[in-house]
């Protein structure tokens, strides 16, 4: 029988929807990332043009007070130009304003109009003078974290009509993140109702998706299974399958196709060796008595004289032995041609309890006892099929039981099971030996010393011709039981 190709289509369903929606949950989470990483980019980038807006805008405004004004232009009189004007340039451009000299001590601060309580702007750190020294822009913008704020500070150069630097001018502004807030939270909100509709959807469709793909394996599969050398295999039929399930069907076809070639080769191979074989013991069991009649001939032919006195005793004796042996070929002979040509079957409505114990009733031993569980179990069967099968089994065990055998029995059972009826012939005679027991149905094979050995190779040709089955149990020196199981046809 073939090996079956076990795949667990369940397991594999399971996979796949599984694998579904772990792309989907992936797919989902990497858009949200890089959509919230837009968000923050965009923030950035607003927050940052804004700052470097205003601070364009104020610088402007503060060159033409620088121009415009009567007080000599020198870092010392910075306070005096801008003690009116910042808290002017403030309120205009919405930003706090702080002037420093060169070495970034403050000197004027529009504070008081717009505060930015969180950032020390009393000096400016050494590192940021350095580095809007070193630049080439003369300009640094400070970003700086303070209890969960951001603070953006521009720094520039403050210079006279020369460009000589006169001092720096910063612009401390805290990021407002309400706005994008409020974006994020809407976006996320309506991404997540979209995501929720894309997974409901995503398991839908995994579960469409992973049924028809693990319905057609789960057909091969099944197919696999029930592939049997011993039956014609049904090939498999599927349109629109795709190019990997093709292929897999073709070779499964292509299999069945081979696998039906070696099936009517070995077939042929095992007729051919079951004949050859049969043909050897059917001229053994002719060659048998061919030599006694032979030497009962020429014994006949040296000691016959017509005058001897016991002439016709000894012409009785050898026809009794000729006879004897004619009939013994011609058993084997019958035996044989019943065994090649079985006839067919008679089937019609039959009581098998009573026809099993019509079958009992040739027998003499009054060993035998016949018990049944109901009256009456009705089947389709051919009688005298029925009547072969039990008065084979009863006669082998008859012969199975041995001389000294104080107490033989032979028990002979008719039950009912479902929907089949259930024939045992057990025995207490010697049993079968462990290494005959896989020969015990084989069509040429018997342990007696006479016959030729076919009466249980036809007794389960027919069973098997009902879809019956027939098993048996044996204990050496314990006995024997023989079981036939026929399905019911009501």
């Amino acid at each position: 029988m073939a090996k079956p190709f076990n795949i667990q289509s369940t397991s594999l369903r399971v996979r796949i929807f599984i694998a579904m929606i772990f792309l989907t949950v992936v797919s989902s989470v990497l858009i949200g990332m890089v959509t919230m990483y837009q968000f923050k980019k965009e923030a950035r980038n607003y927050h940052q043009d804004r700052l470097i807006r205003k601070e364009n805008a104020v610088n402007e405004h503060l060159n033409f007070i620088l121009q415009t004004t009567d007080i000599p232009v020198t870092t010392e009189n910075l306070p005096f130009i801008f003690k009116d004007k910042i808290f002017e340039l403030s309120t205009i451009h919405n930003i706090q304003i702080n002037i420093y000299d060169l070495k970034g001590t403050l000197l004027i601060t529009s504070k008081g109009n717009f505060i930015v309580d969180k950032i020390n702007n009393e000096v400016i750190s050494p590192n940021i003078l350095k580095i809007i020294e070193t630049t080439s822009t003369k300009r640094f913008i400070d970003l700086r974290i303070i209890e969960g704020v951001t603070y953006r500070s521009a720094y520039n150069y403050i210079k006279d009509s020369q460009f000589k630097p006169l001092g720096i001018i910063s612009m401390p502004v805290a990021e407002e993140t309400s706005f994008y807030d409020s974006q994020v939270n809407n976006f996320l909100l309506l991404f997540s109702q979209i995501y929720l509709f894309i997974i409901i959807l995503a398991i839908f469709l995994a579960f469409i998706l992973s049924s028809y793909i693990t319905k057609t394996i789960k057909l091969i599969s099944d197919r696999i299974q029930k592939t049997n050398i011993n039956r014609k295999n049904e090939k498999i039929k599927v349109e629109n399958a795709s190019y990997e399930i093709d292929t897999l069907i073709n070779s499964y076809n292509q299999m069945v196709d081979k696998l039906e070639e070696s099936a009517d080769k070995l077939a042929q191979s095992e007729r051919e060796f079951a004949w050859r074989e049969m043909a050897k013991q059917v001229a053994h069991e002719i060659k048998n008595p061919l030599t006694p009649m032979k030497l009962t001939v020429q014994s006949l032919q040296r000691k016959f004289s017509t005058d001897d006195p016991k002439a016709n005793e000894k012409i009785k004796d050898f026809c009794d032995t000729m006879v004897q042996q004619i009939d013994t070929m011609s058993a084997v002979a019958s035996a044989f041609s019943n065994f090649a040509s079985m006839p067919a079957q008679q089937n019609s409505k039959i009581n098998v309890v009573k026809v099993v114990q019509l079958a009992l009733d040739i027998f003499n031993e009054d060993f035998i006892q016949f018990t049944a569980t109901e009256e009456e179990i009705i089947g389709i069967f051919d009688q005298s099929q029925i009547i072969r099968i039990i008065n084979n089994l009863v006669k082998n065990a008859i012969e199975g039981i041995p001389n000294y055998e104080p107490f033989p029995r032979i028990l002979v059972k008719v039950t009912k099971e479902s929907q089949s009826v259930l024939i045992t012939i057990s025995d207490n005679g010697s049993g079968i030996p462990e290494d005959i027991k896989d020969k015990i149905f084989e069509p040429k094979f018997t342990t007696k010393t006479s016959g030729m050995g076919l009466g249980l190779a036809m007794i389960k040709n027919m069973i098997e011709s009902y879809g019956g089955s027939i098993y048996f149990t044996s204990t050496p020196n314990k006995g024997t039981t023989f079981y036939v199981k026929l399905p019911i046809t009501n």
